[in-house]
């Protein structure tokens, strides 16, 4: 989508739907971000428990733990994201209300 087409759109007052896409883009991004980073922490915890099988338990428990936090920073990216959406649509006025 062009950027002078988002901005038309926000002057002429629908900003509703760009704020919901947008937000559909943030979640999105941070979903793909997180699994790619999971992804590459468990490739290089596998290929670190094959030249060194004897600490495969704390390799494994660092990347349980690294996966989390990623999770964890993932959920809140999308937390954020449908707060946004969600605090957009308040603000919204309402045709007779």
């Amino acid at each position: 989508m062009d950027l002078m087409l988002i901005a038309q759109t926000i002057q002429q007052g629908n900003s509703l739907g760009v704020a919901i896409g947008l937000a559909a883009l943030a979640g999105g991004l941070a979903a793909i971000g997180a699994g790619y980073g999971i992804g590459r922490i468990a490739s290089s915890a596998v290929e670190s428990i094959a030249r060194q099988p004897e600490a495969a338990g704390d390799i494994r428990a660092n990347m349980i733990l690294t996966a989390a936090l990623i999770e964890g920073a993932a959920l809140f990216a999308i937390v954020v994201a449908l707060l946004g959406v969600f605090l957009t649509i308040g603000r919204i006025p309402t045709i007779g209300g």
